[in-house]
């Protein structure tokens, strides 16, 4: 390719190809190596690189507040904990985060930015699919889930278990962090053409300020689960261990093609479509509309490059949806569209994309609960 935006690699500090874009793990394990943008209390493990994010590790104490907060930008998170503070949880051992209560913790991982490296966070997809509430509040942040350029400080998680209560411990991973170099920009047009090189949904594609997703009630087969009040604890560092019936009530499909959320209940749906990331870039999961319904959708809204991608035989893993009404209850309709996957390149491709002996738990996915659960 002869793009402008191509530079040699040495020209920018070995980020890859591009001077713009999201850092693949080759190039995140090489400024890990070289103790450069971001740090660590302990060393990093290679469970916590994936194709295009780092996982986030929790510390070895919990604080439980009185309410969320940002910082705002004349103040640390360490001075705005002093306000709202109430008890220390010890996480060294394990420790279970009660439902409807909010936890700061201070994560493992620091950030050393440079003046063009910065970073957004998201819940890994089983910490979303377990509706835990997770994001990432930075010294002097105004925004949640951001790490501004040129950022150097500590890191913090805030927890909030919704409908479950989670074991935690130090070292559990409930988000994940994409570190970017410079700004880059993905337009439709570029969207457009990417659909046409590589087929990214297998249905015509809805393209306005990113791919559009819609939500399948109609099956065949079950069509959803809504959680369970007053359940057992989920350890989060548990996998394939629970039985599902414990905790989910199975959702059917009706003749009218169509689902009344309950307000204040938490669901986990699937996409009509089904999905492919190319291996050089990746994507973000945003809501659609605040303005066309009274529910949230998808807390956890990173898909990895490769994520449904198998080359020769098209799109093939649905998007599994967190779905939360608010205070009314809402109709969702088949067809619905309730969600939109935003799109970035790499400044390279992974030597791995996800999928590809990396123990991933959601490729290829149909409707799918998080990996504590035992396939129903």
């Amino acid at each position: 390719m002869s793009d402008a935006r191509e530079i040699r690699a040495e020209d920018e500090g070995g980020y890859g190809r591009f001077s713009t874009g999201i850092l693949p793990s080759h190039v995140l394990k090489r400024l890990i190596a070289s103790g450069r943008e971001i740090g660590a209390q302990e060393p990093f493990t290679d469970a916590q690189i994936q194709p295009a994010s780092i996982d986030l590790r929790l510390g070895p104490a919990a604080y439980r507040v009185r309410a969320s907060f940002l910082p705002g930008p004349n103040a640390t998170v360490e001075e705005k904990l002093a306000n709202v503070f109430m008890h220390e949880v010890d996480l060294t051992q394990g420790a279970v985060l009660e439902t409807g209560c909010v936890y700061i913790v201070p994560l493992l991982e620091r950030a050393d930015f440079s003046a063009r490296i910065s970073g957004v966070a998201n819940p890994k997809s089983s910490t979303g699919r377990i509706d835990v509430f997770t994001r990432l509040i930075t010294d002097r942040a105004q925004a949640f889930d951001r790490v501004e350029a040129g950022y150097r400080g500590p890191l913090y998680a805030e927890i909030s278990p919704q409908t479950f209560p989670a074991l935690v411990r130090k070292g559990s991973r409930l988000n994940q962090l994409r570190i970017r170099h410079g700004s880059p920009q993905f337009s439709d047009t570029q969207l457009r053409r990417l659909h046409a090189d590589s087929a990214l949904v297998d249905r015509d594609p809805d393209i306005e300020n990113g791919l559009g997703l819609s939500i399948d009630l109609k099956g065949p087969g079950r069509i959803g689960w809504r959680a369970k009040r007053h359940t057992g604890l989920i350890d989060v560092d548990r996998p394939g261990l629970l039985d599902p019936h414990q905790f989910w009530d199975s959702i059917e499909p009706n003749e009218a093609g169509h689902l009344v959320l309950d307000p204040d209940e938490f669901y986990i749906l699937a996409s009509r479509e089904r999905v492919a990331i190319p291996r050089d870039h990746a994507a973000e999961m945003v809501p659609f509309d605040p303005l066309v319904g009274e529910f949230r959708v998808h807390y956890a809204g990173f898909f990895d490059p490769g994520f449904g991608f198998a080359p020769g035989q098209g799109p093939s893993a649905r998007a599994v949806l967190e779905v939360r009404s608010r205070e009314v209850p809402f109709i969702l309709e088949h067809g619905q569209t309730i969600g939109r996957l935003v799109f970035e390149r790499l400044t390279d491709p992974p030597p791995e994309a996800y999928g590809s002996g990396l123990g991933s738990n959601y490729q290829g996915q149909d409707l799918k609960l998080s990996k504590h659960f035992r396939t129903p």
